[in-house]
């Protein structure tokens, strides 16, 4: 966990680059040790000190669960939003954790209404140790789709995504024979905005897992079978 100090010193340097306007920070540290902020107010005056003449910080904050967000962390929230600090939320989809419409809704809720927009739910990278805490991508787009109907607009706007090697990738659709999946941030020039259906795979838990793409050919077929499902660029 960084000083005060060594942080300021960062953003000082960061601040330093002309056309630099915001910078951002990623951190759990709100929902485990909030007393981080509360008890070092010089934290604050730093954060303070460069939100000024344009130039902001991004706190990306990590709620997980609705009861991470104590009373010491809703005032170390205000502290830092009075600061000038921007914040918002991301988190991953956990299994036995938030992959629960009722509990996902209760946290984009207590989230939105505390100034902190819910931005991100990500897709768990299919890293060594993390098997057993992944949802299958479509029971996540069906919990996270559900959520989301359980709430205000000003708490719907988290995108489900996945941080593929190939760039962000945000899940957003099925039909009953489709899952549809576009660029949010792509790697290569070529796919920015690139919009992929793919034939859905109910065991899938990372974009690798779906193998058969599905191309104009194929989708002109559907169409003539009744399925008004569109046209796309694949």
């Amino acid at each position: 966990m960084l000083s005060t100090k060594k942080l300021e010193a960062y953003i000082e340097g960061l601040f330093s680059v002309p056309h630099l306007r915001a910078v951002r920070i990623g951190t759990k540290l709100l929902s485990f040790n909030p007393f981080r902020v509360l008890d070092d107010p010089s934290l604050t005056t730093m954060i303070s000190r460069f939100t000024r003449n344009h130039r902001k910080i991004y706190l990306v904050a990590h709620f997980t669960h609705p009861k991470e967000f104590t009373p010491q962390a809703a005032k170390a929230v205000e502290m830092l939003q009075s600061a000038g600090a921007i914040l918002i939320n991301q988190c991953p989809l956990i299994r036995g954790v938030n992959d629960n419409p009722g509990i996902l809704a209760e946290l984009f809720q207590v989230m939105a209404f505390a100034g902190i927009p819910p931005y991100y739910v990500f897709q768990c990278r299919p890293a060594v140790g993390n098997k057993p805490y992944a949802v299958p991508i479509e029971e996540g787009y069906e919990i996270f789709e559900a959520a989301k109907a359980r709430v205000s607009g000003l708490a719907k706007r988290a995108r489900y995504v996945m941080s593929h090697q190939s760039g962000k990738l945000e899940i957003v659709g099925k039909t009953q024979e489709f899952m549809f999946f576009k660029y949010h941030r792509a790697a290569k020039q070529e796919d920015s905005g690139r919009f992929l259906i793919m034939r859905r795979n109910p065991m899938a838990y990372w974009f690798d897992d779906y193998e058969q793409a599905v191309d104009d050919y194929i989708l002109d077929l559907v169409m003539e079978k009744g399925n008004t499902l569109g046209t796309a660029a694949i």
